[in-house]
């Protein structure tokens, strides 16, 4: 398929890009749907009249509908773009970029879907859909699940299938809880997790920031002992990466501890850890659950993370990470490509 895609790019370039624009535009309906034709030109940043014309295309080859609310994909829309999906994936030299970082940063496996999700809101729906194919694959009966918040992996949740054929799985969240926004925050996120596995649940009901003398207390309490036990007996840890500073100032940090991060050349953060360029930490959320030294053990060890604006910040938590799987969108990968070399 290679040499093919080569000679199509030299012979036929205009169709290639073709291609890859009505795939764009199928997507992107997908995941918006029912939407209007301004909203999808908007998202898609190209001019009404090409999307017209695109639209009566797709329309007369059956691959979506139009109607008062707005246009939604139909079955056959649905079936090309998922055979377009790994197409799109070989076009693109996507495969090349997974083996490269894969083997410089001794990953077991990486992910990459097409697309930037900081252009393209539409690929953080991508990262979620192949994430979640791959931890359902992975799964098997009485397994720990411990898992964080924040917005990417809720779309990996969003995206998870209903599985009945694995029993007694526990989803556990990785650490104390952070943020205002219920829906992202791990307690929601394990129990919604646990109910598409048809499985049980326990909470942390933990803030970020309280003094050494109050986790002292709260970590002596039997209930909260029962669930770090079963943290600590995680085998698959799923989380997603924040930009040091951004994430910092989200978790309530006083400026100078800010200030202090940054100077110790922290650029990525996850799971309350703040990483250096080198993988290294330099300061940890006083918090209590999963912590860095622990994560060796974790049998499966899942980044999931996008946008070439947090390529910095993934390259800097998943260094050192040997056991580990990164699923991410194209703008990270590309830019974590011009890092390591």
């Amino acid at each position: 398929m290679e040499d093919v895609l080569k000679f199509e790019q030299r012979i036929v370039p205009e169709l290639v890009k073709l291609l890859e624009k009505r795939y764009n535009i199928l997507r992107t309906i997908y995941y918006n749907q029912p939407v209007g034709r301004r909203v999808l030109a908007n998202n898609l940043g190209i001019g009404e009249r090409i999307v017209r014309t695109e639209i009566n295309f797709l329309k007369a080859q059956g691959f979506i509908e139009i109607n008062t609310p707005g246009m939604t994909i139909t079955s056959d829309g649905e079936e090309i773009i998922n055979k377009l999906k790994d197409f799109i994936h070989e076009l693109r030299g996507l495969s090349k970029i997974e083996k490269f970082i894969k083997d410089n940063l001794d990953l077991e496996n990486i992910i990459i879907v097409p697309g930037n999700c900081d252009e393209d809101i539409t690929v953080l729906n991508e990262i979620g859909r192949a994430a979640a194919s791959y931890l359902k694959n992975v799964l098997k009966s009485n397994d720990v699940i411990a898992i964080t918040g924040g917005s990417t992996i809720k779309e990996v949740i969003d995206n998870m299938p209903k599985v009945s054929n694995i029993k007694d799985i526990l989803v556990v969240p990785a650490r104390g809880g952070m943020g205002k926004n219920v829906e992202t925050q791990a307690n929601t996120l394990s129990a919604r997790l646990a109910e598409k596995l048809e499985g049980n649940y326990k909470l942390l009901h933990v803030p970020d920031n309280l003094s050494g003398n109050a986790l002292k207390a709260i970590i002596e309490e039997k209930d909260i002992q029962d669930i770090l036990k079963s943290i600590s007996n995680a085998n698959i840890l799923m989380y997603g990466v924040g930009m040091a500073c951004k994430m910092a100032r989200r978790r309530g940090l006083p400026e100078e501890k800010i200030n202090k991060i940054q100077e110790d050349g922290a650029v990525g953060e996850a799971f309350g850890c703040y990483f250096d360029r080198n993988g290294n930490v330099v300061y940890s959320t006083p918090s209590i659950g999963i912590v860095n030294e622990e994560i060796g053990k974790i049998e499966i060890l899942m980044a999931v993370a996008g946008g070439g604006s947090k390529a910095e910040a993934i390259l800097a938590t998943v260094r050192n990470n040997h056991n580990g799987i990164l699923i991410t969108d194209e703008g990270a990968a590309r830019e974590i490509v011009k890092f390591i070399k």
